[in-house]
């Protein structure tokens, strides 16, 4: 049996990052958005920071919840750990940043969970809180010149020749598809997004599984932060607000429904490639950013129209279509 409507959502996806290549391909100066060094760029570089952040955002909205303080978590964790990398103490920092971040995602979960708050305005306030004290304690100063050899986690390449960070962001890709396809975890964590009380009453505790999607949404935004540090040289205080729009975007446009139980990290990546893209040919045609987030604006509406006509189109199949298949 052909499930059309799950054919149509996985094709939908990948033919609209094809049409935007090929748009962006054709409205670019020549050689320079469809060139190799442009999409190793994108690839190897811009796209795996992005994916990180909207892999965690994923998770969040499966749960029928958001995570809008996982920019700021990242500036915080980022911040705290700059010195004593920059100083050498890597390994430290690396674990600081860690640990911040686990601490954040800990505390969003257990008040949302324990303490009803809805995920939008306990994310708002642990967003607040956590970018205060980013600039209270960095004073809103860029912190640089780190060691290389903290440098070559990102920039380094330690297979064919790609970049570590690449392969970072493919590792983690791989262990929350596992996660989330293949374990008991992720079958509970789509039955909470689905109906929350049903799980609970089902013997599931609902409660631990959210707290622990949010305490791994702490720990992404850590990953995010040292990465970012790595590649930029350089912990930016002013860096919270594009990751959290481009991972909610990316979320939605792969397919993870905001009424809960819906998504995949699988189709995030299609869609972080597309928000991805798109901002770097507008960048390369010399559109304000303003312009390029409208875009992306437009991009979501796109796909959430995406998202109704697939809820449409009914399960359907027939012997005709046993033998294509």
């Amino acid at each position: 049996m052909i499930n059309l409507r799950t054919f149509y959502d996985r094709l939908s996806r990948l033919s609209l990052l094809v049409l935007i290549v090929i748009v962006l391909a054709i409205v670019t100066p020549p050689g320079t958005f469809f060139s190799w060094s442009n999409f190793s760029i994108v690839l190897f570089q811009q796209a795996p920071l992005t994916m990180m952040m909207s892999f965690g955002m994923t998770l969040a909205i499966i749960c029928k919840g958001i995570d809008i303080s996982m920019g700021s978590v990242l500036v915080l964790c980022s911040m705290l750990s700059a010195e004593f990398i920059r100083t050498g103490n890597i390994a430290l920092g690396i674990l600081i940043a860690l640990s911040v971040g686990a601490v954040c995602g800990l505390a969003n979960g257990i008040v949302i969970t324990r303490v009803g708050v809805a995920p939008f305005i306990t994310t708002f306030g642990m967003g607040n809180v956590a970018l205060g004290l980013a600039f209270v304690y960095s004073g809103g100063i860029f912190i640089f010149d780190f060691p290389d050899s903290f440098r070559q986690i990102t920039n380094g390449s330690l297979f064919l020749g790609i970049p570590n960070i690449a392969i970072i962001t493919a590792a983690v890709f791989a262990i929350l598809y596992f996660i989330t396809r293949k374990t008991l975890f992720g079958r509970r964590m789509y039955a909470c997004g689905f109906n929350f009380n049903a799980t609970t009453l089902s013997g599931i505790n609902s409660k631990n599984t959210v707290t622990v999607v949010y305490v791994i949404n702490g720990l992404l935004a850590a990953i995010t932060g040292i990465l970012y540090m790595a590649r930029l040289n350089a912990a930016d205080p002013g860096i919270s607000g594009h990751f959290v729009l481009d991972s909610i975007a990316a979320a939605l446009i792969g397919g993870t429904s905001f009424g809960g139980g819906k998504g995949s990290v699988a189709n995030t990546v299609i869609g972080a490639f597309i928000i991805v893209f798109i901002r770097n040919g507008m960048n390369i045609m010399g559109v304000p950013p303003t312009w390029a987030q409208t875009a992306v604006g437009f991009i979501i509406l796109f796909s959430i129209a995406i998202e109704a006509i697939a809820q449409r189109i009914p399960a359907l199949s027939s012997s005709a279509s046993k033998k294509v298949a």
